[in-house]
């Protein structure tokens, strides 16, 4: 919502206590996943934040069960990317998975 967004805005991402890439602030570059969320509000309430991100070292994971699929940052790693269709997301969109929400930089709040 607008009022969400004016939030993160003032006081920056708050990080996922965990999700399928474990703690950090969940963004994607494609503006079809992006425009899902959130699940529960509906379709035209919603609005899309565009961000710039320092993703520092990156860690690819790219399939269920993968070594590091939770432990990314604990072996030196800034962001976690989920490629699409590598079988992590059932839509088969990319995600990615920001440690630090320091490290993201709202540009514009944009309607999907």
């Amino acid at each position: 919502s607008r009022e969400a967004a004016a939030q993160i805005m003032i006081n920056g991402f708050e990080p996922s206590p965990g999700g399928m890439l474990g703690r950090g602030v969940y963004l994607s570059r494609d503006l079809k996943k992006a425009s899902r969320y959130p699940l529960l509000l509906s379709e035209n309430l919603r609005v899309v934040l565009k961000v710039r991100v320092k993703v520092g070292k990156v860690k690819k994971i790219d399939h269920q069960g993968h070594p590091m699929q939770k432990t990314w940052h604990d072996h030196g790693y800034d962001t976690a990317w989920c490629p699409p269709n590598c079988g992590m997301v059932p839509s088969g969109l990319e995600e990615d998975c920001v440690w630090d929400p320091s490290r993201i930089q709202v540009i514009d709040i944009i309607q999907p």
